[in-house]
């Protein structure tokens, strides 16, 4: 039985809290510190991706930190050191937050409510979609539904007119190739992946720090994104492999004998696309059978829990890399 639940015009009745279930963010409220939530954001822009903006400082804002020092040729510690904040500087004109207006098309579904764990029951959805506007508005912006209570209040309401603070993750050039699917340039506008990005020549995954990094035709790290890949169950493929195409907004075939946790009893099943499905909004297959690049309906997760072997981004960094690489780009895989 398929069950969705299309939330339109009734969202102009519903608010910005209390801080949603697992799932669409986290459950305790969000501290945002506001000069670390502009450094992530300047990172955000320039390609160093802290993956969650949050205001939180951690290991994946000193990993977002290195890939910007090793890109501009200073000592690679991690830290917010003099030399760094003198680069950084250059870039104080890219505010923290941004005041963004609500609008029916923001507001808008279709959202998949309650969006079910069964792979059988997900089969039986016409789309694993969002589950709600604040998981919409949590990846539009690059943050978390939590995140964007905590800039706001949870009595905002979620109405046509009603201005809310958001992450600056904002585009800031949206004309994608006309050749990309329609439904695709829709998905990278609704990302905020910027139109203009630079063209990789290799990619190159590191299990050791736990980071996706996107090299041009001299070498040079131009891109860099926090990454999930493999366990012990299915490790990191080490080797060189080569990038064969992408797959938008993809369906997912669910073979429970590839999966280790899979539960007993479960059977073949091909699950709709959607930002909620288990590889998000593309999936980037690899010459290695089975494994490819993909997105997360999980994107606080990034970096922290383990995966099938596969190299998980969060879909905005996913959607945004797919527009730097082409066929062919050579995979490194490396301890």
């Amino acid at each position: 039985m398929r069950r969705t639940v299309l939330i339109a015009a009734c969202l102009a009745s519903a608010s910005l809290g209390p801080v949603p279930a697992s799932g669409a963010g986290t459950k305790t409220a969000a501290t945002v510190e506001k000069r670390v939530l502009q450094t992530q954001v300047i990172l955000d822009h320039l390609g160093f991706s802290p993956g969650v903006l949050d205001g939180k400082a951690g290991m994946s804002l000193t990993s977002a930190v290195k890939g910007f020092q090793e890109a501009n040729g200073l000592d690679v510690t991690g830290a917010l050191d003099k030399p760094t904040q003198a680069a950084l500087s250059k870039y104080q004109n890219i505010p923290a937050t941004q005041t963004v207006t609500l609008t029916p098309e923001l507001l808008a579904g279709p959202y998949t409510n309650p969006l079910p764990k069964n792979p059988a029951k997900q089969a039986a959805l016409p789309e694993l979609g969002y589950r709600n506007a604040m998981e919409k508005f949590g990846e539009m912006f690059h943050t978390t539904p939590a995140v964007l209570i905590a800039l706001n209040s949870g009595d905002t309401k979620l109405s046509p007119g009603v201005k809310i603070t958001v992450p600056n993750a904002i585009a800031t050039a949206r004309d994608y190739d006309a050749k990309l699917p329609e439904k695709w340039r829709q998905t990278l506008s609704g990302l905020n992946v910027d139109s203009k990005q630079p063209q990789g020549a290799k990619i190159v995954v590191d299990k050791s720090d736990s980071v996706l990094r996107v090299l041009d035709a001299d070498g040079k790290l131009i891109a860099q994104f926090q990454a999930t890949m493999g366990s012990k169950h299915d490790p990191l493929p080490i080797g060189t492999w080569k990038i064969l195409g992408p797959a938008y907004n993809p369906p997912f075939h669910y073979n429970p004998k590839l999966f280790w946790d899979a539960k007993k009893g479960q059977k073949k099943a091909t699950l709709p696309p959607g930002p909620n499905g288990p590889v998000g909004v593309v999936w980037l297959d690899l010459s290695k059978p089975h494994y490819g690049i993909h997105g997360t309906p999980e994107p606080s997760t990034i970096g922290r829990a383990e995966s099938h072997g596969c190299i998980r981004l969060t879909n905005w960094d996913v959607a945004r890399l797919s527009l730097m690489i082409k066929p062919g780009t050579p995979a490194v895989f490396q301890e």
